[in-house]
């Protein structure tokens, strides 16, 4: 059974979900809003794509878990994001709000990208008004982060803890628009878990040993921590786990034409054996610490 909310999100394994594991995409939507109106060529915009992330793990679903993932792009609105991750600058207007932008949205790629991946052109010929902003914090954001929250609730409720892997694609390089040096090469995975804030070691240490034990570097909080979508429902003290898994597009697609490469289905097999493979970790964990 598949939840679908047209042109938003949509939610798979409802009908066979068996435990308390939850995945999400928040960045593989491919539905351009009509009221976009970005300047940006398009193949280069979908550098900003997660592309085929969710199709690489929908295998997670024959393990028991959930898989919600965003039907729009990152780049119109980003549901990884605080809802107030946006430089005032960039904004036409009053906004009915406090901001407060990170070094992402200076870079302008925070709530709402006004810059262009790889190499940071314009966006828009424009600043977005206020509104535009607001509606698509309604229309999209909103739901989708109220979406995840609500299923790890509903799963926390019936089990008494929930483990969730927020997966995500990362370039092979980093690019104009990174934190990092512009070509610093990067492993073909990097796990994020806020330092351990946002999760038990033991759910990295899963993980980490799972990719390693089969040939891929694996990096663990460098340079990526995990963001908002982590950080707002990583609680390990309340038996709450958030993590998240970048890989690198190298080992799946052609970063250019996005078309799979000849990788692509023995990564997609490795992410259902992975799924599997963390089921047994969260089952194994229930059976220590009991729902009460």
């Amino acid at each position: 059974m598949r939840e679908t909310i047209a042109g938003v999100l949509s939610v798979a394994g409802a009908d066979s979900q068996r435990l308390p594991l939850i995945f999400d995409s928040p960045h593989s939507g491919t539905d351009y809003p009509e009221d976009f109106g970005h300047i940006a060529d398009p193949s280069i915009l979908r550098n900003a794509e997660d592309t085929h992330v969710a199709d690489l793990w929908a295998g997670a679903v024959n393990a028991g878990a959930l898989l919600l993932e965003a039907h729009f792009p990152r780049s119109y609105i980003d549901a990884n994001r605080a809802p107030d991750d946006m430089d005032p600058d960039q904004i036409d207007g009053a906004y009915p709000g406090t901001l407060n932008p990170t070094v992402k949205s200076q870079l302008g790629i925070g709530l709402c990208w006004t810059r262009v991946p790889p190499e940071g052109g314009p966006m828009y010929d424009r600043r977005l008004t206020a509104d535009q902003v607001a509606a698509r914090i309604a229309r999209y954001h909103r739901p989708y982060q109220s979406r995840l929250r609500q299923l790890l609730d509903e799963a926390h409720g019936r089990w008494g803890g929930v483990w969730h892997v927020n997966c995500h694609s990362m370039q092979e390089v980093a690019s104009a628009m990174s934190t990092q040096d512009r070509g610093t090469p990067r492993p073909d995975f990097v796990l994020g878990d806020r330092d351990g804030a946002a999760c038990e070691a033991g759910f990295t240490e899963t993980v980490r040993a799972f990719l390693t034990a089969r040939g891929y570097s694996v990096a663990v909080n460098d340079p990526y921590k995990g963001m908002e979508l982590i950080r707002a429902n990583g609680d390990p003290a309340n038996a709450r786990h958030s993590m998240q898994i970048e890989v690198n597009r190298k080992l799946y697609m052609d970063e250019t034409t996005r078309v799979p490469n000849a990788g692509y289905a023995d990564l997609k097999a490795c992410f259902t054996a992975l799924a599997a493979h963390l089921a047994d970790h969260v089952e194994a964990r229930l059976e220590r610490t009991p729902a009460q």
